[in-house]
């Protein structure tokens, strides 16, 4: 599945953010796009999500504009509020993304499954019955990405998904969505954990002054030392992830 954007301009009152983009991105890969405040990096995500319209050029996933290959997407905003009394399960949460047409329904068996199936691949399983309100931001989060997955989306988009979570919290969402995308789901996220992004994408795109360039990091993978982190230690430092070393006797370079 594929993303074309061919010759893409778009501003906004105050000036252009993009002119004559061209940028392409297959759903194999788990694209994390970086670059500083106001470089473009939601706009380019609100382009290809079809929230906003591009001035010219055009963009198509999978050959459609992006209004019309909603079903084929799945969006997981920065921020969702949520009212911590609303008496609602993490399960009744996921089987949202099974809704059409914003209508309240019976769900079936085979929703159920779906949505068990979506919690695990994002290791929220375990926690179906409890209320939403109960869990920590970066479990909320996981659950949000597995109402995003139980609506059959083929890509991911997430804007900023572990803004302010705890470094194990993001180590834990980067893996649920390092999972996703080796199950043959596109994932494209907006990041600003950089050392996190760059240990579990497999391409960067660096956005800013209304340029992309693209890398290819599929040969970085720090998956195993984030791990050791994790089991192993009763802190989680972003400076030892930015050097890969610990200084644990336990941990074999």
């Amino acid at each position: 599945m594929n993303i074309e954007i061919t010759n893409l301009s778009f501003g906004y009152d105050d000036g252009n953010i993009f002119k004559n983009l061209n940028f392409s991105y297959h759903s194999r890969d788990f694209l994390a796009i970086i670059g500083p405040n106001g470089g473009g990096k939601s706009t380019l995500l609100k382009l290809m999500l079809g929230i906003l319209e591009p001035q010219s050029g055009k963009i198509s996933i999978d050959s459609k504009p992006p209004k019309l290959a909603k079903e084929l997407i799945g969006y997981v905003p920065q921020y969702i509020p949520v009212n911590k009394t609303f008496p609602m399960s993490v399960l009744e949460v996921v089987l949202m993304g099974r809704l059409r047409s914003g209508l309240f329904k019976f769900y079936s068996k085979a929703d159920k499954n779906m949505a068990m199936q979506a919690l695990k691949m994002v290791g929220m399983q375990d926690f179906s019955t409890r209320g939403i309100g109960a869990l920590s931001g970066g479990q909320r989060q996981r659950v949000y990405i597995a109402r995003a997955l139980v609506s059959g989306a083929r890509i991911l988009m997430l804007d900023e998904p572990t803004a302010s979570i705890d470094t194990q919290g993001q180590a834990q969402i980067y893996s649920a969505l390092k999972e996703i995308n080796q199950a043959n789901v596109g994932v494209i996220a907006i990041s600003h954990d950089i050392n996190m992004a760059m240990n579990f994408a497999t391409k960067v795109a660096y956005v800013n002054s209304g340029s992309v360039v693209l890398h290819d990091i599929s040969n970085l993978d720090n998956r195993e030392f984030i791990n050791h982190l994790s089991k192993s230690h009763t802190h989680f430092c972003d400076v030892e992830l930015a050097l890969n070393s610990c200084g644990c006797a336990s941990h074999k370079e």
